[in-house]
């Protein structure tokens, strides 16, 4: 294999960044970004009777323009969103129950049973799941960047910490560009700003897009039927050489560094590409762009559901949160015509959509009794 050398001259940011990171001895920069690490502040006074939300980034402004609308049009304060992570959220909202505790849990995956654990041991119980959409996980690069074409196999060879060695064992991840990981990607070094381990965008890609493209080496596929739990821990373990940089919970400043540095590319949620169509692009993932049709008819191997997660003991603490979750689910902010498609967000089915609809109203009628 013939290895390239990193360029001489890297982009201003990303050289701050890997050496910054090095000097700290770790590639988490969450600390080193301001706001990209959220504390949840206590609730006292004012802030009492407000519904507080915690949880996923891609979620965060979805839930955000609800709660907008919500204070806005009817007579309950605007709730209060904080943007933790997808785990972060679930760590904070399995704490306890009660006014001061948040409300809802915006999730950009299921929660896990480990998850569901702590919020019993904590008398959260069964707490209540509403789809509220979909979205889909964009390679995303600068305008001014090569063009991405790249498959999952590719993705996992490209960003594993260790790969097969193809006699049982294995090497640490040996590639430095995009090239020596296939010939039709682009001859630049790899470099990917991407979503910290707290992040549902972060487990959703290395399960939907590592865990996946690692079935495509046979030593990986052999390893799955022999020994699931050490196939999944060697095919979700990103490397932490430098190739990729745990960008923190703030997808703007991935969309910010992006363009600052052409040749990296970040890891993204699709209304966050929306939002930003001017500066980024997205890359196709075995010849499919990460689109609206592409990703509602689950074409596209990167989409996911998204979720919020509900409290059902802060129903008698905290006035509205039944109210809320109509809105959120309601045809004039999640619906095809809905104010939430203007933020990227791609909706449910008219089924799907009357079903989280249904539940909304049976949540409603629980708070009442």
């Amino acid at each position: 294999m013939t290895r390239r050398c990193l360029p001489a001259v890297r982009p201003v940011l990303a050289a701050a960044l890997l050496l910054l990171a090095a000097a700290c001895g770790r590639t988490d920069l969450s600390e080193l970004e301001v706001g990209d690490r959220i504390v949840i502040p206590s609730i006292t006074g004012v802030d009492a009777e407000k519904i507080k939300i915690v949880g996923s980034s891609t979620v965060s402004p979805f839930a955000t323009t609800v709660a907008e609308q919500f204070g806005a049009v009817t007579k309950w304060p605007t709730p209060v969103v904080e943007t933790t992570g997808t785990g972060g959220g679930f760590k904070a909202f399995c704490l306890g129950a009660g006014p001061s505790e948040p409300s809802i849990s915006d999730a950009s995956r299921p929660i896990k049973q480990t998850e569901r654990a702590l919020c019993a041991a904590n008398g959260v119980n069964d707490p209540a799941e509403f789809r509220v959409g979909y979205d889909g996980i964009v390679i995303a690069n600068s305008k001014a960047g090569p063009d991405f074409d790249i498959t999952k196999a590719e993705l996992y060879r490209a960003l594993a910490k260790d790969l097969p060695d193809g006699q049982g064992g294995f090497v640490p991840n040996p590639y430095k560009s995009w090239s020596e990981v296939s010939p039709s990607l682009p001859d630049e070094p790899i470099l990917v700003f991407g979503p910290p381990p707290t992040s549902g965008t972060r487990d959703a890609f290395v399960e939907l897009g590592m865990e996946h493209g690692a079935l495509d080496d046979p030593q990986m596929s052999a390893l799955s039927d022999l020994d699931e739990t050490a196939f999944l821990q060697r095919a979700h373990t990103i490397r932490t050489d430098g190739a990729w940089i745990d960008f923190g919970e703030n997808d703007a400043a991935v969309v910010q560094a992006l363009t600052k540095t052409p040749a990296a590319i970040g890891i993204l949620g699709f209304s966050f590409l929306e939002q930003n169509s001017d500066r980024v692009k997205a890359g196709l993932l075995s010849g499919v762009p990460p689109d609206f049709v592409h990703i509602k008819d689950g074409d596209y191997g990167l989409s996911r559901m998204l979720y919020i997660y509900v409290k059902r003991e802060n129903l008698g603490f905290v006035p509205g949160i039944a109210e809320f979750v109509e809105e959120f689910v309601s045809d004039g902010a999640m619906g095809p015509d809905g104010y939430l498609l203007d933020k990227g967000l791609i909706p449910l089915t008219e089924e799907d959509r009357a079903t989280e609809q249904a539940r909304a109203a049976a949540l409603k009628a629980a708070s009442e009794n």
